[in-house]
């Protein structure tokens, strides 16, 4: 079944209204093969139809929600930010931590956007890797956000299958940090016990979060208008300690979109921090 341009019209407007991802006309094939499975388990007859109801269902447009925004995702993705935040930004922000006279070693990390949680765990692992025994002497959070509820429900239960698992998940680790759970990989309770998750909508206020001393949001940004990409970015640097740092995706640029931030390199890796 075909989407039609008019169907196509409304659920972008839809959509960009519910959580600021753009589709234009070139997105129809990603609509109807997102969309289609939903239309066929409700028997609508058309996306016309699908439409009409998700504007009077609310659990309806959430499902429409949850399959467009679903990202691809994979453990260890691109693997330089996670050598940036081992090498250069963690060690930076506990240096700025111990001179800042604050007392204490926490840290928060954020994921925004994080999908079925791959790149929470990433960087539980990273900082595993790098602390080794002696991360119990520090307080850690690693927040994961993201607007769907079937994302967060995965992410919360760090249930991976072999699939998932093989997309980047380096085998010499694996049983180190995950458990055979049938067919399936169960993230240990080390990991689970820094990583925390819970719905949010980015275009939504999330002040409330509170400061965050590295904050990841990657390849999220791409899919919004330059408006909501500016809203989006000048608020997280609201939600950034003064010596935190941003991590952005490879692709992406805050270049033309906020001056809250200044462009850092380390062994030809970007990141961002305050002005």
């Amino acid at each position: 079944m075909k989407v039609t341009p008019e169907e196509l019209q409304r659920l972008a407007r839809f959509v960009h209204d519910k959580c600021g991802i753009v589709l234009d006309s070139s997105k129809a094939y990603l609509v109807e093969s997102r969309l289609l499975p939903l239309l066929r388990e409700k028997n609508f007859t058309s996306f016309g139809d699908l439409y009409n109801q998700a504007v009077r269902n609310p659990e309806l447009a959430n499902r429409i929600i949850d399959a467009i925004s679903t990202n691809e995702t994979s453990f260890f993705r691109d693997q330089r930010p996670f050598e940036l935040l081992k090498f250069k930004i963690f060690p930076d922000v506990l240096d700025a931590i111990s001179r800042s006279g604050a007392g204490g070693k926490s840290v928060s990390i954020w994921s925004a956007a994080c999908s079925t949680g791959q790149e929470v765990y990433t960087i539980a692992v990273t900082l595993h890797e790098l602390l080794g025994g002696s991360i119990t002497q520090y307080r850690i959070k690693i927040t994961g956000t993201d607007i769907s509820d079937t994302a967060i429900m995965q992410s919360s239960r760090g249930l991976y299958s072999q699939f998932e698992i093989g997309r980047g998940f380096p085998q010499n680790l694996l049983k180190k940090y995950f458990m055979p759970d049938g067919l399936s990989w169960r993230v240990k309770d080390e990991l689970r016990a820094i990583t925390f998750f819970r719905k949010i909508n980015l275009m939504e206020p999330f002040g409330t979060m509170g400061k965050f001393d590295i904050i990841f949001c990657r390849n999220v940004a791409i899919y919004f208008s330059l408006p909501n990409r500016k809203s989006l970015f000048e608020r997280i640097a609201a939600q950034l300690n003064p010596h935190g740092a941003l991590i952005i995706g490879s692709t992406e640029s805050l270049f033309g979109v906020t001056d809250r931030f200044v462009r850092r390199e380390y062994h030809n890796s970007v990141f961002y921090s305050l002005k």
